[in-house]
């Protein structure tokens, strides 16, 4: 699971709120200064009742759009040769786990074993991806010791979800490959069982491809291919309107990112609840979404949204 969590350098989310902290104090010293000026406008008016002394309006521009729109071109949104390696050594193990599955089944013509595991594995990863959403967006934070980058490149999504539609490829994907690559090489290596080789393969596949399925739920339809559009209105990934619930108060719902499949069956048992008050009485420990939604949870809009 440390692979999952390879520090960006820096992250669009510390970015972003570092430019947003810089924004809050430019208007905060915009506003001292002009209540000075209106202060001293009052006195002299009190004083010379002859002299017209104009108030200058002090403007304090919002730079939120200016921020966002720079962070745009954040190199943390970018690919680099290590990112692709990765990526490329995650579908290469994948396929190879993927291939003796069908390769067995092919001597044996026995398809329905594979066929059932590789839909198993299916389910499981979104369920698995829902699970490691949900702790992560509700516990720790960026100092948290080996999951810190993760949680805050979660966390801060919240605020700025349009971010992920802009990391390219092999960057949206590269730790979750990375991990996949390290998981799936030992068991490449071993004699397993076709139905196993099957449901690993497709659970894995899922799993680092999930990252990918959540950014194209935060893309609209204008901007997708047409194979996307119909996977999701088939309800085989997960889609922009039925993720959006994640995105909405009480923020506590929707979690998982493949299918969203379970996320029905999961809210309506309030099964992250049971789970939370598990944690809070075990360890004491509050999650997010028990706190009154602040800042850091609501949504700014997309600076390029006309794109």
């Amino acid at each position: 699971m440390a692979a999952l969590t390879q520090q960006f350098q820096p992250s669009p989310t510390h970015t972003l709120r570092k430019r947003a902290a810089a924004t809050a104090t430019a208007t905060a010293t915009a506003t001292a200064t002009a209540t000075a000026t209106a202060t001293t406008t009052t006195t002299h008016r009190r004083c010379v009742a002859t002299l017209h002394v104009p108030q200058v309006p002090t403007s304090a521009a919002p730079l939120s759009s200016n921020v966002l729109r720079q962070t745009l071109d954040d190199p943390s949104l970018k690919s680099t040769w290590s990112h692709r390696a990765w990526v490329a050594c995650g579908c290469t193990t994948i396929a190879f786990t993927l291939a003796k599955s069908m390769a067995m089944a092919a001597v044996s013509s026995s398809w329905l074993e594979p066929a059932g595991a590789g839909t198993l594995g299916y389910f499981v990863a979104d369920l698995a991806t829902g699970i490691y959403h949900w702790a992560i967006d509700n516990y720790g934070d960026a100092s948290t010791p080996v999951f810190g980058s993760q949680i805050d490149a979660f966390q801060g999504h919240h605020k700025w979800p349009w971010t992920i539609t802009r990391r390219q490829f092999a960057n949206n994907l590269h730790a979750l490959a990375r991990a996949t690559t390290i998981t799936l090489l030992p068991l490449d290596l071993l004699p397993l069982d076709m139905g196993l080789e099957a449901f690993v393969s497709v659970c894995a596949g899922c799993i680092m491809f999930s990252q990918q399925f959540h950014a194209w739920a935060h893309t609209p339809k204008s901007r997708l291919s047409s194979i996307v559009i119909v996977l999701q209105d088939a309800g085989l990934l997960v889609s922009r309107s039925k993720h959006a619930a994640h995105h909405r108060t009480p923020y506590n719902n929707n979690y998982c990112i493949v299918s969203g499949v379970w996320n029905g069956a999961l809210d309506e048992a309030r099964f992250f609840e049971a789970l939370e008050m598990v944690v809070f009485f075990r360890f004491g420990v509050r999650p997010r979404s028990w706190n009154e939604p602040g800042s850091d949870w609501k949504e700014e809009g997309d600076p390029d949204s006309s794109s």
